[in-house]
């Protein structure tokens, strides 16, 4: 008992640092999409006919996008989420920048119906490190 009185702080950081690091793995839980590699989307996007969803925001959709992707930004999913896939069972996959907002999209997509949901890890650079292919934006 003394050990924790002293060390309270101690334990107060420990308890603290784990919940972020659980943090990551309770949202995407809570999404209702798996997280998945370019690898596995490539073989989704030539298997399974998904629809490859660009929530990046107009301002980062600037320069390059991923051909085919359907272009809604993140801002205005909620509100369009009907526009996505005609077939709310066909396959959804999340692209974003990096990888960060994609939880977002899925929990929107997951209330608006959709079953078969995915989040690109590392969003359009591991697309393009991964040397996908990309267009200019016209």
């Amino acid at each position: 008992m003394t050990f924790l009185q002293q060390n309270w702080m101690l334990l107060f950081t420990m308890f603290v640092s784990g919940g972020m690091l659980l943090w990551p793995i309770m949202q995407i839980r809570a999404s209702g999409m798996a997280e998945i590699g370019t690898l596995r989307a490539t073989h989704l996007l030539n298997n399974n006919n998904p629809v490859l969803l660009d929530v990046r925001e107009p301002r980062e959709f600037a320069d390059i996008k991923v051909r085919d992707a359907v272009h809604l930004p993140l801002s205005q999913l909620k509100d369009r989420v009907d526009q996505v896939a005609k077939e709310k069972s066909r396959p959804v996959i999340v692209l974003d920048a990096k990888g960060m907002r994609g939880r977002g999209a899925g929990a929107i997509l997951k209330k608006g119906g959709y079953s078969e949901i995915y989040m690109l890890s590392g969003g359009l650079q591991a697309w393009r490190d991964a040397g996908l292919p990309v267009e200019k934006v016209a």
